[in-house]
């Protein structure tokens, strides 16, 4: 399974569903968005178990997307959900912080298991987790694990288009693997222990501060994501949704909510379909009363504040119309194919590098 193939569905709603399997991490980088730690909570593993087992080959995801903290501090419900996942038809990704690689020694065989069982394997490495985990370390493990089965990609976080350090990995990653190895480049955003570093606001998209809001679509209220205890939100933004937990976000828990149950939920709460139709600036803007505040996510926890707007939504989105509008908005979204994604949420200049190695022949 190539990143490209995710990128491409990476705003259809429901496509794919996120599982944050832990908040546990043996590393300490200094940007870490969940602010993992390897003494932070870990909840029972049956809510991920059981969603996972209500997929059926009617009615599942594309994708599951696990990750923490570090997934593969449980490497056998890693191995499981990817097992009982491909039953139903869904494919598996998976991304780690490689904390095993930096001695040196053989991948141990539990972790071997789990990364064999997934379709994709993608691998954080960034000036932060270089201090934890080398460069060189990293590429052993990588070219090992492209021997196993499943296909491979980098994900680098960095400081914008002009930064050297991006520039330079990216040349040795296409090196090292012969333009085999896709990459996504994401800009380093204020979340998690990030901000302590000043870098850029967080939000998945630039927004105007100030005047009138205009229409931006949030791709990161289309898939859903299962938090560490269970609990289902239709937004993957886990430092600020997860946090608030505000009801409109909610969608269930995933110990007593199957899939089909949530996927309907998802889809069709015109608030949430407001979101990401028109991102919750412009859905406050036109559905809303007052006025309208310039943080993009900030703005979208308190939608439900605003007792009239959900009920305004429901009469403009709520309609048979409501479905074919947002499908109008997504194939606008989708015109770019696997780059648009990394565009518009990634470093613009390295977004091409998400279809490295792919034919696109894949399934």
């Amino acid at each position: 399974m190539h990143l490209a193939e995710m990128a491409v569905l990476r705003a259809v709603p429901a496509a794919g569903v996120f599982l944050a399997l832990t908040r546990r991490c043996p590393l300490s980088c200094a940007h870490c968005s969940t602010e993992s730690a390897m003494d932070a909570a870990e909840h029972a593993d049956r809510p991920f178990r059981r969603l996972v087992a209500s997929f059926t080959r009617q009615e599942h995801p594309e994708f599951i997307a696990m990750s923490g903290g570090e997934a593969l501090l449980r490497p056998r419900l890693v191995r499981d959900l990817a097992d009982s996942a491909r039953l139903s038809g869904t494919r598996s990704y998976l991304l780690s912080g490689l904390f095993f690689a930096r001695d040196g020694h053989a991948v141990p065989p539990a972790l071997r298991a789990a990364i064999s069982a997934v379709d994709h394997f993608a691998v954080s490495l960034d000036r932060f987790h270089e201090r934890e985990v080398g460069r060189r370390a990293a590429f052993r493990v990588l070219r090992e694990i492209r021997s196993w089965g499943p296909q491979v990609s980098v994900q680098i976080t960095g400081d914008g288009e002009a930064d050297p350090y991006v520039a330079d990995l990216v040349r040795e990653v296409r090196e090292e693997f012969a333009d085999r190895v896709p990459m996504l480049v994401v800009p380093l955003r204020s979340v998690g222990r990030a901000r302590a570093l000043n870098g850029p606001a967080a939000g998945p998209v630039a927004v105007p501060p100030e005047g009138p809001a205009a229409p931006a679509p949030c791709e990161l209220a289309a898939w859903p994501l299962v938090t560490y205890d269970g609990t289902v939100l239709t937004c993957c933004n886990e430092t600020l949704a997860a946090a608030a937990r505000p009801p409109h976000l909610v969608l269930g828990h995933a110990d007593h909510d199957p899939w089909p149950v949530l996927r309907r939920r998802h889809l069709d709460r015109p608030l949430a379909r407001a979101v990401r139709m028109f991102g919750p600036r412009y859905a406050k803007a036109r559905f809303g009363a007052g006025a309208v505040a310039s943080g993009y996510c900030d703005v979208c926890v308190t939608l439900h504040r605003d007792r009239g707007l959900g009920e305004r939504a429901a009469g403009y989105l709520g309609s048979p119309a409501g479905p074919a509008m947002e499908g109008a908005v997504r194939a606008l979204l989708e015109r770019h194919g696997p780059y648009g994604f990394a565009r518009r949420h990634g470093i613009a200049r390295y977004s091409e590098l998400v279809t490295l190695g792919w034919e696109g022949r894949e399934r």
